[in-house]
């Protein structure tokens, strides 16, 4: 009798590599991680290594210790590889959470026109995103762009290096604003009006076609989220409300990203905060000096609303629904009365107003969802979720396995190697809830009337920026 086949997955990340080994089932079978540094060679920038990634994710895959009958790839979007003719990597990779590229945002968006852009590529242009980047090098490194041959993104790099092909999907190009998301093709229009040779961009398909997707795609796949109906909802360093459509539809004023979906001939929206767990990261390492056990113990001492106290949760800048890299975080309302606990108690439930923020976009681009599937670091927190279930008033659900992109990649692998039809049978077979949190009445309503003081805080501090 054949042994059932072992279906691995590659998160190719921006601390390191995550592995996992599936079974045909979804049970887990081995895990594996590896890290790497992050270079920021001036305040704003980000850059890594991709040979970095590369010996990672062998390093990862060797530590697995198993017979893998299919591979797939998912990693970190937007960021920028550039090789020569050659396949030689001519710098240092450009990544996602890189600011340097302000004046080429601008550029794009004269360029091609703002309502073009938006309707082309469902965003505007944005630092983090692919296309600046290839700007910027033409503006401030003519010598490093004049070799320029080929473009890809991290995980991709990691595919040329494993099986020297040159490919993308439909997902991760979502994310260079280069890509015609409604045709799921490479724009012309936008290379031409940029100046970029479309033939330094890779052939790209569906993601069942190659076994891939950008990280967020495959994290929705991973725990299910493959139709309209059911959210995925993020609670990790950034945070992510996630919704598949039925149909490319753009916001018109793109404070949603729209995507190329996974699943083929679909598409997705999402609204992504830059500070999520990451804020309550910072307070426990700068703030605090307590265990995430501890703070959130304090926290649960105080009522919903902390009397009055908000937190607004920009500690990084923020994307959706303001994209505004100058915001800033802040606590509002302290009393004598307030302590640390009342602290986190607000910063728990100013992360879950941002996230009901992209909520309500999703909803005015006609998502409907009562159910979400939340992962990430800060869904261990059952006193989190219960908030962010009762902001978003949404039964939230945690799966079995909490790999997330490299989950979905690995269910996108198997699909590629004929081991499922469709990523909804692999779904199907792979996916299951472990449980479910239900939004409570009482908090709920408390909730309401704190997101619209919540709402109220951006154009209130906003002023305070060009001080």
């Amino acid at each position: 009798m054949a042994a059932d086949p072992t279906l691995v997955g590659l998160d190719v990340g921006t601390t390191g590599v995550k592995a996992i080994a599936i079974s045909t089932t979804g049970e887990v079978l081995a895990r594996a991680e590896r890290g790497y540094p992050l270079s920021i060679p001036q305040p704003g920038w980000a850059e890594q290594d991709p040979e970095d990634w590369c010996d990672a994710a062998q390093s990862a895959l060797d530590d697995l210790s198993v017979e893998a009958a299919s591979i797939g790839l998912s990693g970190q979007m937007h960021g920028l590889v550039v090789l020569d003719g050659g396949d030689r990597v001519l710098r240092p990779a450009i990544l996602w959470n890189d600011q340097r590229t302000a004046a080429e945002c601008a550029e794009i968006e004269e360029r091609v026109g703002l309502a073009r852009l938006i309707e082309l590529t469902g965003n505007r242009a944005l630092p983090g995103f692919t296309a600046p980047k290839l700007l910027w090098l033409r503006n401030h490194e003519p010598e490093t762009y004049a070799q320029i041959r080929h473009v890809l993104l991290p995980k991709d790099y990691v595919r040329l290096r494993m099986t020297g092909e040159h490919a993308i999907d439909a997902a991760d190009a979502s994310g260079t604003l280069l890509f015609d998301v409604a045709r799921r093709r490479w724009s012309e229009e936008v290379c031409d009006a940029l100046g970029i040779p479309t033939e330094w961009l890779p052939p790209a398909h569906e993601s069942t076609e190659i076994g891939a997707a950008g990280d967020q795609a495959a994290g929705a796949l991973g725990v299910g989220v493959v139709e309209p109906g059911i959210l995925s909802v993020v609670l990790g360093t950034s945070g992510v409300v996630f919704a598949a459509l039925p149909e490319y539809r753009a916001d018109p004023q793109a404070r949603l990203h729209v995507f190329c979906h996974a699943a083929p001939g679909s598409w997705h929206a999402m609204g992504v905060m830059l500070s999520a767990a990451g804020s309550l990261r910072w307070f426990r390492d700068e703030v605090a000096g307590e265990s995430y056990d501890e703070l959130t113990r304090e926290a649960g001492e105080w009522p919903p609303g902390a009397e009055g106290l908000l937190f607004q949760p920009y500690l990084a800048g923020e994307r959706t629904p303001h994209a505004d890299p100058n915001a800033r975080a802040a606590f509002v309302g302290l009393s004598l009365r307030h302590n640390r606990g009342s602290m986190v108690r607000a910063l728990l439930e100013g992360v879950a107003y941002g996230q009901r923020d992209s909520l309500e976009l999703l909803r005015e681009l006609g998502a409907e969802a009562d159910v979400g599937r939340v992962s990430g670091g800060g869904a261990r927190s059952p006193l989190w979720l219960k908030i962010v279930s009762s902001v978003l008033n949404v039964t939230l659900e945690r799966t079995a396995a909490e790999e997330g992109a490299a989950f979905g990649a690995a269910l996108l692998g198997g699909v590629r190697a004929g081991i499922f039809a469709d990523v909804h049978e692999a779904v199907a077979a792979c996916v299951r809830v472990r449980d479910r949190i239900e939004p409570d009445p009482g908090w709920a309503a408390v909730y309401d009337e704190g997101y619209a003081r919540f709402r109220k805080l951006y154009p209130a501090l906003r002023p305070l920026e060009d001080a």
